[in-house]
């Protein structure tokens, strides 16, 4: 799975990487080194369209009559591939409602014992991992106000991600920068789609003590941390 990404770069290399308008940006959003998608946070992300667009991850359907989106979002910051087509809230979305998400690098725990240590995984030959995912605007039947969500598509882990995510052994689908254009215009099937193999990644363990601290959004969160829990340092 993925909660907690990081898109540390600025509004100006984002924009150059996909050749994209950055206007809808705001300048103060970027750099972010770390977030938690259950704080359900506004992200640049790529779409069809000439400019890039804010988002907040997790997915709220146009459909959804409540008022609770913070309690549906919440179970909607990742989705799963194999089932898309089984699930209400995404099967409508897959060939007209598809969004890239940038990441500088993403976290997740790898299991030790009774231990769990964090690691930042992170592009080896690039700047951003292309994540991929799914759209859908919902507007509040009071106020009428949009909130636009995304969730990040995942898939089994290749073998870097199952070493460390190595409880559920699933990471995000990550696509080939050749891939994107295909992929956003609905011209390339999920189930055509392999995720970046370990060959393009990077990881290594960082301090879980600056990602439980409140002000955990800095360069630190990113930094190789060894705590001689049964890991090695780098990976790949």
């Amino acid at each position: 799975m993925c909660y907690s990404n990081a898109i540390s770069s600025n509004v100006v290399q984002l924009a150059q990487s996909y050749k994209k308008g950055m206007a809808l940006v705001p300048d103060h959003l970027l750099p972010i080194y770390f977030s938690s998608g259950f704080s359900l946070p506004l992200w640049p992300c790529i779409t069809e369209k000439d400019d890039i667009i804010c988002m907040n991850w997790g997915l709220v359907p146009s459909w959804y009559r409540g008022q609770a989106i913070h309690e549906i979002a919440s179970k909607t910051l990742n989705a799963r591939v194999e089932t898309l087509q089984d699930k209400a809230s995404f099967k409508h979305l897959i060939r007209s409602k598809r969004c890239i998400i940038p990441s500088t690098g993403f976290f997740e725990y790898q299991l030790n014992g009774n231990q769990k240590k964090p690691f930042f995984i992170y592009p080896k030959n690039a700047m951003f991992f292309h994540m991929a995912g799914l759209y859908d605007s919902w507007i509040h039947t009071g106020t009428r106000e949009t909130y636009t969500g995304f969730t990040i598509v995942t898939t089994e882990a290749n073998s870097l991600m199952a070493g460390i995510h190595n409880t559920k052994k699933r990471m995000p689908l990550l696509l080939n920068a050749s891939e994107i254009l295909s992929y956003l215009h609905g011209e390339i099937d999920f189930n055509s789609l392999h995720t970046l193999d370990e060959e393009g990644m990077c990881a290594h363990p960082v301090d879980k003590r600056i990602i439980m601290r409140s002000n955990h959004n800095v360069p630190e969160v990113q930094h190789l941390f060894n705590d001689n829990i049964g890991t090695q340092g780098v990976l790949f």
